[in-house]
Formats: C-alpha cells, sequence, structure tokens
C-alpha cells in the first residue's frame, strides 16, 4: 500500500470516518487497454423490523422462485467499485452513499460518480490524453439522464436496458419542398422485435469458457423519446382547496386565450400552414399572446419588491404535523345494502325464536 494510502487510513481510524482520498490512492486493476472500469450498483441493508430507525426505505428484493419480488424496508446504499479483468471475485470499493428518502438517486449516483472520478484523477491515476472511464450500471439507472449529468467528465456510460424497451434513431434531413412539422425522431428500434433492427453498426464475437460464443452488436446515435407533463396536474399540492384554486386559474388563461382569437395574428412556425380567419387553433393563439399583451392596459399596480420569509429554522422539528387520511369513500349509505338488509331479517327473526 502507497504511504500516502496507509496514512489516510490510520487518520480515518483514528478520527472514526472514512478518508475517501485513502481508497482513491490505492492502486486501482490495470486492464490490457489502459482503461479504468467502475460498476456502480445498490445494495440494500435490510431492516424490516427496526420501526425506530428513520429514513428507511422499501427496498426491492427477490425472493426465490420466479416472480417473487418483494419490498422489504431498509437502508439502500449506492457503491461504487473498481472492477478487475476475467473471472474474479474481487473488486475495490471505493465510494458508499445512503439513499435518503428525500434524494434523487439519479441525482446523487452522479454526484457519487463525479466525486470518484475527481479523485481519481487526483491521485494520477488517469491522466489528460488517458482513455475515458468506463463506468457500467444495472438496468434500474436512467442511463441517459446520467449521461447528461455526467457530461464534461471522462467517463463513458454503459448499462444495461429493459428487454421492452425502445430507442429511436436521429430524424432523416428534411427533404427539400416538404411540408408539415419535420419530425423529432427516425425509425424505431424495438428491443424486444428483432424485426426492427437495421444492420448494426459494429459486431463483436468473443469466444469465452464459460459461455461460449457471446457476439455484442451496437448501434450508434439512439435517443428514447421524452414525454412532457401537462401543466394543470404539474404542481404537487397537498390541501384540495389549492387544486381548486390552481384548476380556476388555469380556466380562467384559457378565457383569456379564448377571448383574444380575433386579436391574435397567425404567427405560424415555418413549416405550418397558414390557417383561415377566426379558426387559429389555442397553440397559435398562445404563441401571438406575447404582442397583445403589449397593448392591454395594467388595471393592477406595479408590484412591490419582497423577499421571501426564512421559513422554520433549519434542525428544528415541525411542530403540527399534517393530518393523515384515509383513502376511499367515506360517504356513509343512507339505505344499507340488501345482503344487510337480508343480514337484519334474519337477526329479528333469530332473536324472536329464542325468546
Amino acid at each position: 500500500m502507497p504511504p500516502r494510502a496507509r496514512r489516510g487510513l490510520r487518520r480515518a481510524e483514528q478520527r472514526g470516518s472514512p478518508d475517501r482520498r485513502a481508497l482513491s490512492s490505492l492502486p486501482l486493476p490495470a486492464w490490457d487497454d489502459g482503461r479504468i472500469r467502475l460498476a456502480c450498483d445498490v445494495s440494500n441493508w435490510l431492516r424490516p423490523d427496526a420501526e425506530t430507525s428513520p429514513e428507511r426505505l422499501f427496498c426491492h428484493c427477490y425472493a426465490r422462485g420466479k416472480g417473487n419480488a418483494q419490498l422489504i424496508p431498509g437502508w439502500p446504499y449506492s457503491f461504487i467499485a473498481a472492477l478487475e479483468p476475467g473471472r474474479t471475485s474481487w473488486t475495490l470499493p471505493l465510494d458508499a452513499v445512503r439513499l435518503g428518502p428525500a434524494d434523487d438517486a439519479t441525482a446523487v449516483t452522479a454526484a457519487q460518480v463525479r466525486d470518484v472520478v475527481t479523485r481519481i484523477a487526483a491521485a494520477g491515476h488517469w491522466k489528460d490524453g488517458d482513455p475515458d472511464i468506463v463506468a457500467v450500471f444495472d438496468s434500474g439507472y436512467d442511463l441517459t439522464r446520467l449521461a447528461w449529468l455526467l457530461g464534461g467528465l471522462p467517463v463513458e456510460v454503459a448499462g444495461r436496458l429493459r428487454s421492452d424497451r425502445v430507442m429511436y434513431f436521429p430524424a432523416p434531413p428534411r427533404e427539400p419542398g416538404a411540408t408539415g412539422r419535420p419530425p423529432r425522431h427516425g425509425p424505431a428500434l424495438r428491443l424486444a422485435d428483432p424485426a426492427s433492427w437495421p444492420d448494426p453498426a459494429a459486431v463483436t464475437v468473443t469466444q469465452t469458457t464459460r459461455y461460449g460464443t457471446a457476439t455484442a452488436t451496437a448501434w450508434g446515435r439512439l435517443h428514447q423519446r421524452l414525454t412532457a407533463r401537462a401543466g394543470w396536474t404539474r404542481p404537487k399540492l397537498r390541501d384540495p382547496a389549492a387544486a381548486d384554486r390552481w384548476t380556476w386559474l388555469v380556466i380562467a388563461a384559457y378565457a383569456q386565450l379564448h377571448l383574444a382569437r380575433p386579436l391574435a395574428a397567425d404567427t405560424r412556425l415555418p413549416w405550418q400552414q397558414p390557417c383561415p380567419p377566426g379558426r387559429l387553433t389555442p397553440a397559435r393563439v398562445r404563441r401571438g399572446f406575447r404582442n397583445i399583451r403589449q397593448a392591454l392596459p395594467v388595471p393592477a399596480s406595479a408590484p412591490k419588491p419582497a423577499r421571501p420569509g426564512p421559513g422554520r429554522p433549519p434542525g428544528s422539528k415541525n411542530r403540527q404535523p399534517a393530518a393523515r387520511h384515509d383513502i376511499g369513500k367515506t360517504v356513509k349509505r343512507e339505505e344499507p345494502k340488501k345482503k344487510a338488509q337480508l343480514t337484519d331479517r334474519l337477526n329479528n327473526k333469530l332473536r324472536a325464536w329464542t325468546k
């Protein structure tokens, strides 16, 4: 062990807290191509009976048998380890972070990988000009968002995908003279449908001693389709009265668009066809509403500068916890069901016979 790592581990033992820099200073496993390979995964510390332990989450676990997935309370930990080449049980754990109830797992993992890569570079294991570090993730991670959050780092993201995922190729170039909206996505590649697979960009065949012939097929520039969220249900409101007010605000805004139809100009995009007078869609009226608003009078006074309140001090307890409510119908029936009526009749007869 290098002297720097030995001193760091000794200081960590004395303080009782981990020294992550000491772990990064250890010699990393060497691969033939000179790359560093990191594996990221979550391991669960199950605590089903610890009712007094805080910050427990439902951990996804598999039991014996097919399809016996369970959710057991516990503490999930995100681990990052350096992998060794060949068939071996050895890995070099470099970092561990516990995921809390309020944590975004993808954001926490990205920050964890960024910290580990920074420490590896600071320890001299990676220098400018070296091959990028390969980070391998399981199928439960959002690989697209991880690749975006890890932008600027010398890291290549690799991970497993579910067998039913659908990916899309880039949109083809727009043909001259074409009308209509330009396409956003190209042909679809469905992992569950080999008939939708075009000719691959690269194919690698490897002979393994344990599994026989392994074939890796690759396509480039694939992406997934992202869906936008609706504006009405976007806010996460607790009080039903607040939801009612927000609903009416949306209705009032839509009413303004409805009234502005004869005033809005047809501000269309280059690929859109002109609309006849009086037939503008809500999207086009909304696009032209910014020009109408500049000519409208402002009945309200100028807003006064203000600052948000300080809120509850950090670390203080909430003395007024929110009430918990049951889910489902709570209205009592005026008349019992037929089965309950029949039961009451039988009970009355039984009481008359026993007297």
